[in-house]
């Protein structure tokens, strides 16, 4: 890779309002808080097309604030088999839409799909569970999880991609 070039980065959920939003926006901070922001993109999307161009769910968003965290601006968008292609890595929060995105994937791409729990293997878990139908402290473990996530991916890209 060189010098100039941007890694590129997609989360990936079942709507894109709850976890693919709030690992983009996470993780997009601290890309911007190590300096890194013109070497790495950030995006989010999401293998169903149930909340396309709306905002990331309330709660997620009420957390993100907590946190000092603003994803207000995030719109849900349905990814495709083009995101694929032109995302270096293509992040699932758990393994039905690692499935999901494994049917659309075109040919010589499927290197590029991964878990995102697999960067915080002391965790303890291999998926960022869903919280859409708990209670707000299932937003917190999310954000918990997708924090540590965040900051074992960074490292990952420090050492595969140099930066």
């Amino acid at each position: 890779m060189s010098e100039s070039a941007r890694v590129r980065i997609l989360f990936v959920c079942m709507g894109n309002i709850c976890r693919s939003p709030t690992a983009h926006a996470v993780f997009e901070r601290l890309v911007e808080a190590e300096g890194l922001a013109d070497r790495i993109e950030v995006d989010s999307a999401g293998t169903h097309a149930y909340h396309v161009g709306e905002a990331p769910d309330p709660r997620a968003r009420e957390t993100a604030r907590r946190r000092g965290l603003d994803m207000d601006h995030l719109r849900a968008r349905k990814v495709t088999a083009d995101d694929i292609e032109s995302f270096d890595l293509v992040v699932a929060m758990d393994q039905a839409n690692l499935e999901e995105l494994t049917q659309i994937c075109p040919a010589g791409h499927e290197e590029k799909l991964t878990l995102f729990m697999r960067f915080a293997p002391h965790f303890g878990r291999d998926e960022v569970p869903d919280p859409y139908y708990g209670g707000p402290n299932g937003f917190e473990l999310v954000f918990d999880m997708v924090e540590e996530a965040s900051r074992g991916l960074l490292e990952h890209l420090r050492q595969r991609h140099g930066i």
